[in-house]
């Protein structure tokens, strides 16, 4: 399943949760490209990743708690 991160409405996101987030639920990413993609998201752009369908439904709920909004794609 792909998804598009959206944004993060939290008042002060928590940039560590946020990448332990992204690297967990996506399949076959590196700390480092986590990292980047969590400064992309809080910049204000949107990131695509792709998420392994065993763990969709708490890889969304992960998300919802971080106050992320996404989109699926797939």
């Amino acid at each position: 399943m792909k998804l598009n991160l959206l944004s993060c409405d939290a008042l002060r996101p928590d940039r560590r949760a946020i990448t332990k987030c992204i690297l967990e639920i996506s399949s076959n990413m590196s700390e480092s490209l986590a990292n980047e993609l969590t400064d992309i998201l809080l910049e204000g752009d949107a990131v695509d990743i792709e998420v392994t369908d065993k763990n969709s439904g708490s890889a969304l709920r992960a998300l919802r708690k971080l106050s992320i909004d996404y989109e699926i794609l797939e």
